[in-house]
């Protein structure tokens, strides 16, 4: 154990990668939402606020008292559900709704009955579903050399220099490269930063039941299969078996704590907990809770500088952010494969899954690694009532 164990580099890029990726992904989804509900400027600056807020304390609070690397995110899904959704509602029955949808999360952490789905989930389901989720992201590595071809080749060869010579510091050496690049090449927009404080505005809820059914219902459904089935299969991936339940009725508490305030819905999160679950993030599996700390405490920053976020991802420029996120996701896309192909007996019905979410699809409202789950658990059924019969 090193003298200082809470600034480990490793661990301090790794959470700040994880932030950096999951506010770039998607935070225009949720000014979005945020406008489709008729949001005023302090409005949307109090819905930044609250989700930061409660995605840092919730990564802190987790990771510290399980110790394991559990990361919380806003549901993405969820916000473009909104977007086509709050046309017609005021802000009121926004809130409403999501309290609604906040609460139902609430007693599928409470009841268990999402522990009991998820434990018919066999390992290289849920290995291969991960995969399907990150291929993306690893792909974009290279679609990035055909943008910029001197940003992106400088953070991949550096990155894999640094794999063969200082391996636990390869994703900062890479980030730190294409900063560097960027700014001598004026890629970084320093001066679009605004240092201005978020403050959160309490809006009172108005439950319509029109908004409920037809916003909150539908919130809960998306964010469930969309968002807390894939991070609770990420971290079974990487062999971490915390129960569900609490974790689910934590981060629905979070929302009825914080949906006043523009706190729509918070989830487990998969593809920025996978970048704290490497090995660059930590060798030791059991030290790389630090870095989902860490990533709290990002998030709590970007939740009081509401402002500040915005202009902090237009700085960067987006090959920078799409090379990082796919370089640091290497190691667990790989992994996630090898899970999933290991066994005979339930190659087919990966490799399905895998397929299934990579494609990105949707269907009925719900995303591609829903049904890649659900197809791969299909066939997997199918293939086992086979088997039996001897056939």
């Amino acid at each position: 154990m090193m003298p200082f164990p809470w600034f480990r580099l490793s661990h301090i890029t790794a959470g700040f990668v994880a932030v950096l990726v999951g506010y770039s992904s998607s935070v225009a989804i949720v000014f979005q939402a945020a406008n489709a509900a008729g949001a005023t400027a302090g409005e949307l600056n109090s819905w930044l606020w609250a989700l930061g807020i409660g995605m840092g304390l919730s990564c802190i609070g987790l990771s510290v008292a399980y110790k394991q690397p559990i990361l919380t995110a806003w549901s993405t899904p969820g916000a473009a559900l909104l977007v086509t959704s709050l046309a017609d509602l005021s802000m009121s029955q926004a809130i409403g709704a999501f309290l609604f949808s906040s609460l139902l999360m609430t007693l599928a952490g409470l009841t268990g009955s999402f522990q009991r789905l998820m434990q018919w989930v066999p390992q290289p389901l849920a290995a291969a579903m991960l995969a399907g989720v990150l291929v993306g992201f690893g792909l974009d590595v290279f679609v990035s050399l055909q943008k910029d071809w001197a940003l992106a080749g400088l953070m991949v060869v550096s990155f894999f220099l640094a794999r063969r010579i200082l391996p636990r510091y390869a994703i900062p050496i890479s980030l730190a490269c294409g900063i560097l690049w960027a700014f001598a090449d004026n890629q970084l927009q320093i001066d679009a930063l605004d240092w201005t404080p978020a403050m959160p505005i309490f809006v009172m809820p108005e439950f319509s039941l029109a908004a409920m059914l037809g916003v909150g219902i539908p919130l809960f459904i998306v964010t469930l299969s969309s968002q807390n089935v894939p991070g609770l299969a990420v971290l079974r991936a990487n062999g971490y078996h915390v129960n569900a339940s609490p974790l689910i009725s934590w981060t629905g508490g979070l929302g009825l704590v914080l949906g006043p305030f523009g706190g729509y819905a918070f989830n487990l999160a998969a593809i920025t907990a996978a970048i704290c679950m490497t090995p660059d993030a930590d060798p030791d599996p059991n030290e790389r809770w630090r870095a989902s700390v860490w990533a709290g405490i990002f998030y709590v920053f970007t939740g009081l500088f509401g402002a500040t976020v915005v202009s902090m991802f237009i700085a960067f420029p987006q090959v920078l952010i799409a090379t990082i996120a796919g370089l640091a996701l290497l190691g667990t896309i790989a992994g996630g494969l090898h899970t999933a192909l290991a066994e005979n007996q339930l190659r087919e019905a990966a490799l399905v899954t895998f397929l299934t979410t990579a494609s990105g699809m949707t269907l009925l409202g719900l995303g591609s690694a829903f049904w890649g789950l659900l197809f791969g658990l299909g066939l997997h059924r199918l293939n086992g009532v086979a088997y039996n019969r001897g056939i």
